[in-house]
């Protein structure tokens, strides 16, 4: 058996191995999980016990195959419940998250495998997001940064690095929502701010926006 908490973890590495490919420092996992470093250690070393992961002193930290395997079933579950809770019953995205991150424990493989069916197998969730299959395989999604683009450069609005309730409620302020295109109008030199059309309008958005949303070219 695998406790919530630890499946929390297993999915916090995950998402930290995309920045620490030799592996995850304990320290980025306690900051990442929001708790003391010795904390942090003793859950690794937990799931190291349960060959969830391979642990080595100031080496870092790496999922094993399974604990990759459970991680990416918690994230499947969750990416499927946010697009349930936004589709079916009409939460807006900034509002999913939390909800989400209770329902992704659920363990029934029946059930989510309905869910998948239900909502006509989604490839990607509220956040554009990509959604695992039932094998654990991911979607590719040919995606930049908005900071990245150039100059009279334009695409569809695909995506968020920051997924906070906070950032998604300024962009819903801002009328800039998934598959809305996007063109880069001009880039201020200075504070790296981005004009942009978006459905007609002109808006400026700060370097920190433009550097959280992705566009399909």
């Amino acid at each position: 058996m695998i406790t919530f908490s630890e499946e929390n973890y297993l999915k916090a590495i995950f998402h930290l191995e995309k920045l620490h490919v030799k592996g995850v420092p304990t320290n980025a996992v306690a900051e990442s999980m929001d708790t003391k470093a010795s904390s942090s250690t003793d859950m690794i070393k937990r799931l190291s016990e349960k060959k969830l992961c391979v642990y080595k002193k100031y080496q870092g930290v790496k999922l094993s195959a399974l604990g990759r395997s459970h991680a990416v079933n918690v994230i499947r579950k969750h990416r499927l419940w946010e697009c349930f809770l936004v589709e079916k019953l009409d939460f807006s995205w900034d509002e999913v998250h939390e909800i989400a991150e209770q329902l992704e424990h659920i363990e029934s493989e029946k059930l989510i495998d309905k869910l998948d069916e239900f909502l006509g197998y989604p490839k990607t969730d509220p956040h554009g997001d990509p959604i695992p299959d039932e094998q654990g395989n991911f979607s590719k999604i040919d995606k930049v940064l908005l900071l990245e683009c150039g100059v009279d450069e334009s695409g569809v609005f695909v995506g968020v690095r920051d997924s906070s309730p906070a950032f998604l409620q300024y962009l819903d302020k801002n009328n800039i929502s998934l598959g809305v295109k996007i063109k880069v109008l001009h880039k201020e030199e200075f504070d790296q701010s981005v004009q942009i059309e978006v459905e007609g309008n002109e808006v400026t958005v700060s370097s920190k926006t433009a550097s959280n949303i992705f566009i399909k070219l």
